[in-house]
């Protein structure tokens, strides 16, 4: 039976208020569901604004940055199952935008699956910095158009001939939302707003920045600077196919709810459940691997290997809010989480919550055993009676140990190859030469090996 226990609650909230503190995440919020729409956890942590101290809630309206190309790959699905366009057809043949990477056709599955064999513009990243003030950079794209006039001449930037790499596109999935636009005769948002969210009930989902801006429950946008201060920020508005939706965990639930009941929740049919699973299958490999497998659908991740199960999902990030979707299939069970800022990575919560909602423990995750060892070897570290002392610090996946005095500062980087429980091993280079560096972990004594050095970590 899917659920959570009260000791599961109990660790779930430990490991999500540790892990916002650590990160200085401002406010998040999360909710869990059945099929069938039962919501089994809902709450929010933290603050939606910190100045006013108005605390997160299940109903906090934050944006779901690229989990909304699931809604966009949804709305493409929904013109192919009715007859309007076919997955081979040209793109070409619906926007005024002629590409020939590598001399191959671009097609709507290619949109769809991120195989144009374009890599990156960064029209996304471009713009994010550019609107929240983070560099010089300027692109002035306030429509879908000229996103098109910015992609003009990017064939000369091709990698490999369609559909034969992964390449995450934004703008791809800009040009799809162009194509739903022109076949269905409706505006994107439109389309999305009556076909998707309208039937569904999300009646707190938006796009615009007139609507949120009536709702008494959004989040601050928030950017955490070098110092871990929280500054508030402005939402990035102007943003549709690729990344633009608004929404709350309790809307969410209901369209994650879709997913699990296979096209349907309630009476609210919106494809059929071989679409469903069309947009679940494995198109294209991913080029990273945390469980083995992972692949690309149509809007959607799969990672076939969580914990003997099919994980299905979506994260997505505008920098000043962020977001993870993710569902099992098989047991009926998904998550959603979202927060106003960027920090520790929702994905992570998420899938912890999963193992715990399906009665798995949380440290059979690869990411979350090597985060619980990695900050255990954190800390200052001393020599033979503190002759000498070094501070050993976590940067992302890596450790640094650093040293300090009067004058000097230095860093060397430690490349994790082995992690148990007891025993750690890094290696580094050393004027060109790899290096092993080790740390035995003991009766809560931790011991580095460093060189010719001896060190250990003192206890606070």
């Amino acid at each position: 039976m899917v659920g959570l226990r009260d000791s599961d609650v109990v660790r779930l909230e430990s490991f999500i208020i540790d892990k916002m503190s650590k990160s200085r995440t401002p406010g998040l919020s999360i909710s869990l569901v059945r099929r069938g729409g039962e919501v089994i956890y809902s709450r929010g942590f933290g603050f939606r604004d910190i100045s006013s101290g108005l605390p997160s809630t299940p109903h906090t309206v934050y944006g779901v940055g690229s989990v909304t190309k699931s809604f966009t790959a949804l709305a493409v699905i929904m013109l192919a199952e009715s007859g309007m366009l076919g997955f081979d057809d040209p793109v070409e043949k619906y926007v005024d935008l002629r590409l020939r990477p590598k001399g191959g056709t671009i097609t709507i599955h290619n949109l769809l699956t991120h195989t144009t064999g374009l890599p990156a513009l960064a029209y996304g990243e471009a713009y994010l910095r550019g609107v929240l003030g983070l560099d010089g950079v300027w692109l002035p794209l306030a429509s879908p158009e000229d996103i098109v006039a910015f992609m003009r001449g990017s064939e000369s930037w091709a990698v490999s001939r369609p559909g034969e790499r992964f390449f995450y596109l934004n703008e791809g999935y800009v040009l799809l939302g162009i194509i739903i636009s022109k076949i269905s005769g409706m505006k994107y948002v439109d389309f999305i707003k009556e076909r998707i969210l309208k039937p569904l009930g999300m009646s707190r989902s938006y796009f615009s920045k007139e609507e949120v801006e009536r709702d008494p429950d959004v989040a601050t946008p928030y950017i955490i600077d070098r110092e871990g201060r929280q500054v508030p920020s402005a939402f990035p508005y102007g943003i549709t196919s690729d990344g633009g939706l608004l929404s709350n965990v309790t809307d969410m639930s209901k369209y994650v709810s879709m997913y699990l009941g296979r096209g349907r929740l309630g009476d609210a049919v919106l494809v059929s459940r071989e679409s469903i699973e069309l947009m679940e299958k494995p198109h294209v490999r991913l080029p990273y691997e945390v469980f083995g497998g992972e692949s690309y659908g149509y809007g959607l991740s799969v990672y076939p290997n969580f914990l003997g199960r099919k994980l299905v999902g979506h994260s997505g990030s505008v920098l000043v809010h962020t977001a993870y979707m993710g569902y099992l299939p098989e047991e009926g069970v998904g998550v959603m989480v979202l927060s106003n800022a960027s920090g520790y990575p929702l994905s992570v919560i998420g899938m912890y919550a999963l193992a715990l909602a399906i009665g798995e423990d949380p440290m059979k995750l690869p990411f979350i055993f090597r985060d619980e060892v990695l900050s255990k070897l954190e800390g200052t570290y001393e020599t033979y009676k503190s002759t000498y002392r070094v501070e050993v610090k976590r940067s992302g996946d890596f450790l640094l140990v650093i040293y300090r005095d009067r004058y000097v500062e230095s860093s060397v980087p430690l490349v994790p190859e082995e992690l148990r429980e007891d025993y750690a091993r890094f290696y580094t280079l050393r004027n060109g030469v790899r290096m092993d560096v080790e740390f035995f972990i003991e009766d809560g004594e931790v011991v580095l090996i460093y060189e010719r050095y001896k060190f250990v970590k003192k206890t606070r």
